[in-house]
């Protein structure tokens, strides 16, 4: 099987639920949140987790993980401001989906506090 690395930048209350699941899933989308949006580049996550989890949150973390290729390909990839910025949109009714195309675990590879 083929996979294709992917990063998701998240805060405190997120990480907590992926660490219930096993850092094997990510939680439902919250009513406000139609859309999943896992990033292309650590240093795009890495931006997002230091830059905007921190100040909202106190926290920031980039998680890595390893999606099927087959699954992730019947989505486009999108660019959300400048060219370094892509990310996937998917659809929150897709998350569990998306959960089970997930090869491996969740991993945390960076952690950003408040000073």
């Amino acid at each position: 099987m083929s996979t294709i690395t992917l990063w998701r930048p998240v805060g405190p209350k997120e990480l907590a639920l992926i660490e219930l699941s096993g850092m094997t899933a990510f939680p439902p989308r919250l009513p406000e949140q139609p859309i999943f949006y896992p990033v292309t580049t650590r240093a795009y996550a890495i931006k997002i987790a230091r830059d905007w989890n921190v100040p909202e949150s106190g926290a920031g973390f980039v998680t890595q993980f390893e999606v099927d290729a087959a699954y992730l390909a019947r989505y486009a990839v999108e660019t959300a401001g400048g060219r370094e910025h892509q990310e996937y949109w998917i659809p929150a009714e897709d998350m569990n989906a998306f959960n089970a195309a997930i090869v491996g675990l969740i991993r945390i590879v960076d952690s950003f506090t408040a000073p």
